[in-house]
């Protein structure tokens, strides 16, 4: 009996040694890439939730698989389902215009939409205003087109005053922002702070010191009060002497008073005196002065790609959820995207979660599988060309710049970042496997995403070696 028990546990032991890491047991493909990913994997010793595909798009089987059906958060990986849906929902020459009506002595200044409305361009606008009319009553400042929820479904209520959480709104100026230049003032003196633009829309509380030592030394802040809805900025904590000028962006509250706003200081720049800014909508009887029309949506997908700018794609959202009578929502337009992902790629929307364009809402949830079923319809798709055009490459622009520079164009993909949470989903152009389309979701971390991305990279590096 003895003996049996022995031999008993002997066996136990040896299965157990040769069983795969836990991580590792749903895991399909080809031998030697499971091999040389699931070394990484396990070498890397990283405690994440991961789901990871990669699918050859020649042939289309699965080189590479590991929990590829499990649901994640896809952060950013989900403007990925946004871009393809807006190149055909909306098409890449769609333009947005915004037009400035006039009605008595009353503009009205309308949103449409244009997530890469600059100043520059408002300014322009302005000029030709203050060429024909002297004295304003009142700017009507009208975002009618969309609806007027400025934050998304299950964004985190603290996001506060960062580029990153701008509110959204069918009029939108400058990236709904406020650009803060810092430079050293005088030692012991407050840092020298400027704006752009420079508006009397924004108070700023400036309590920061200019230093010459990191002694005790405080980190410098520009917050708003979004607790309180406001746009009262407070500059505090310390800057360095030695320190040389810094830019610092910083979201504003009510985009369409921001830009009606802004408008009428450049119009009194130009002498065109404004009395009164309202929120209203322009009239049947009003009369169209003067509009700026957008570069085609294609040049803002690329921004929306590239940057990851979540403004851009919740105005995606949001226009491809406008129809005659309905202004641009977010139920309608994930509507949209969501008909176009199931009717195009072939994906059961039911099986994953959408709210929001952008991936900020960590009500997202969301596969590889998934990932891989539109990334290898838009390959073979009439929007391919558009598609890959959109999305950064390794170490070239953008969320990329820094990453996979040996990759170069071998690389083609969006990155997806929020706190716990590291994706990178795309195209691969491997010498060995031909065009491959790959999704790695990793979920579930505390602290930086530094080892997860270089896991990454280092999968991808093995897929496109030569």
């Amino acid at each position: 009996m003895t003996n049996i028990k022995f031999l008993f546990l002997t066996g136990l032991i040896w299965i157990l040694s040769c069983a795969p890491h836990p991580a590792l047991f749903n895991n399909i493909g080809n031998n030697v890439l499971k091999k040389s990913i699931n070394a990484l994997i396990v070498d890397s010793d990283l405690d994440v939730n991961m789901s990871i595909k990669v699918a050859s798009l020649n042939s289309g089987k699965i080189l590479y698989a590991l929990n590829s059906k499990k649901r994640l958060m896809p952060a950013s990986n989900n403007k990925l389902y946004t871009c393809a849906a807006a190149l055909a929902n909306l098409g890449s020459k769609t333009i947005f215009e915004t037009r400035i009506y006039q009605k008595g002595n009353s503009l009205f200044l309308r949103g449409g939409g244009d997530p890469d409305f600059s100043l520059e361009k408002l300014d322009s606008l302005a000029k030709i205003i203050s060429t024909h009319i002297n004295f304003v009553d009142t700017i009507f400042v009208d975002e009618s087109l969309m609806d007027t929820l400025h934050y998304g479904k299950g964004w985190m209520w603290d996001e506060g005053s960062w580029w990153y959480a701008a509110p959204i709104s069918a009029l939108s100026l400058n990236d709904n922002c406020v650009d803060f230049y810092v430079q050293p003032g005088e030692l012991g003196k407050a840092v020298q702070v400027s704006t752009n633009p420079a508006t009397n829309y924004i108070k700023i509380d400036n309590q920061s010191i200019t230093v010459n030592d990191t002694t005790n030394f405080q980190k410098f802040k520009i917050e708003r009060d979004w607790v309180g809805k406001s746009n009262a900025f407070t500059v505090s904590g310390e800057m360095l002497i030695i320190e040389s000028i810094d830019t610092l962006i910083r979201n504003i509250y009510h985009p369409p008073l921001y830009a009606g706003n802004i408008l009428k200081e450049m119009l009194a720049e130009k002498g065109t005196r404004v009395k009164n800014i309202s929120i209203g909508k322009v009239t049947g009887n009003a009369k169209l002065l003067v509009s700026h029309k957008s570069d085609s949506l294609l040049q803002s997908a690329l921004n929306l790609m590239n940057k990851s700018d979540n403004l851009t794609a919740e105005l995606f959202i949001k226009t491809m959820g406008n129809s005659e009578g309905t202004p641009g929502n977010w139920t309608d337009g994930i509507k949209k995207v969501k008909t176009f992902l199931a009717d195009s790629a072939g994906i059961d929307t039911a099986s994953f979660r959408m709210a929001d364009g952008s991936g900020v809402s960590r009500y997202n949830l969301t596969s590889a599988d998934h990932f891989i079923q539109l990334l290898t319809y838009m390959y073979k798709s009439p929007f391919k060309d558009d598609f890959l055009y959109v999305l950064p490459s390794g170490g070239f622009k953008g969320t990329l710049k820094n990453r996979l520079e040996s990759t170069g164009s071998k690389i083609r993909a969006k990155t997806g970042y929020l706190s716990g949470v590291s994706c990178l989903s795309g195209y691969a152009f491997s010498p060995q496997y031909g065009p491959l389309a790959f999704s790695m979701l990793m979920n579930g971390y505390i602290g930086s995403s530094k080892e997860y991305r270089k896991l990454q990279d280092d999968i991808l590096g093995v897929l496109v070696h030569d």
